[in-house]
């Protein structure tokens, strides 16, 4: 039950008609956010694999790009340009949080989108057919563990009721924030040669960075925040990716 509302919630497919979910189950969806990744990053892979084997690099990329769209329904990419929009445009906490909350995409948003996807295309097109394939699988699922890693260290910024998807999420259990740590280096140490290894130092900074700004802004998150940081997490792992290609 409890993955059935995961998938439910962090993706498009029909996965509600098997069986109608509770409500509670929903407030622990963040901690399993990272299977979502096997299956979104299992896609592009998939895709950058077939796809490259007929065309360019460059198209199968774009090919793999439109498929985690399709999937998620541009969850976390809605949540990077309120996200832009909010700490762009607003001063104070409330202004911050009211422009987030508006369903209208202002300046920041539309340029964080922009410049989001040009860099994501940059880079995978930039990297070999195989590195490429790691790169999205590995990346999708490190950064959605550690993103959901926001929900230990900050309050929800907003009441529930005023939250978009009317819920707030449960904090990790000392033994659940284990689980997820594993769930986000397993991949990286089985798939990534060694001298990848280092591409989540980058990451990790960006992570704590960011929080630190939330906390200092909204003193606190909301889910924009969370498809924000997973989406820039991921943008600052394919850099270190073909920074450490380029060196070696």
């Amino acid at each position: 039950m409890q993955l059935l509302a995961v998938f439910i919630f962090f993706t498009r497919l029909p996965f509600w008609k098997i069986k109608e979910v509770p409500k509670e189950y929903f407030k622990n969806v963040v901690f399993y956010w990272p299977l979502v990744g096997i299956l979104t990053g299992g896609t592009m892979a998939t895709i950058l694999y077939f796809a490259g084997q007929i065309f360019p690099l460059r198209i199968a990329v774009i090919l793999a790009l439109i498929s985690r769209i399709l999937i998620t329904g541009a969850l976390h990419e809605d949540g990077l340009a309120d996200f832009f929009d909010g700490f762009g445009g607003g001063i104070t906490k409330e202004r911050t949080l009211s422009i987030m909350k508006d369903s209208h995409i202002g300046t920041y948003g539309v340029l964080a989108l922009i410049l989001y996807y040009i860099l994501s295309y940059s880079i995978l097109t930039s990297l070999p057919l195989n590195l490429c394939i790691v790169t999205v699988v590995v990346g999708d699922i490190f950064a959605k563990a550690l993103a959901s890693n926001i929900i230990n260290l900050l309050p929800y910024a907003r009441k529930e009721e005023d939250s978009k998807a009317k819920n707030i999420y449960n904090k990790m259990k000392p033994i659940n924030f284990i689980l997820i740590i594993l769930m986000g280096i397993l991949p990286v140490l089985l798939l990534l040669p060694f001298e990848y290894y280092f591409a989540i130092i980058l990451p990790v900074l960006l992570f704590f960075f960011l929080i630190n700004m939330m906390k200092r802004r909204i003193s606190g998150y909301t889910g924009d925040c969370c498809g924000a940081l997973f989406l820039l997490c991921e943008i600052a792992f394919y850099i270190s990716i073909l920074a450490i290609f380029a060196i070696h």
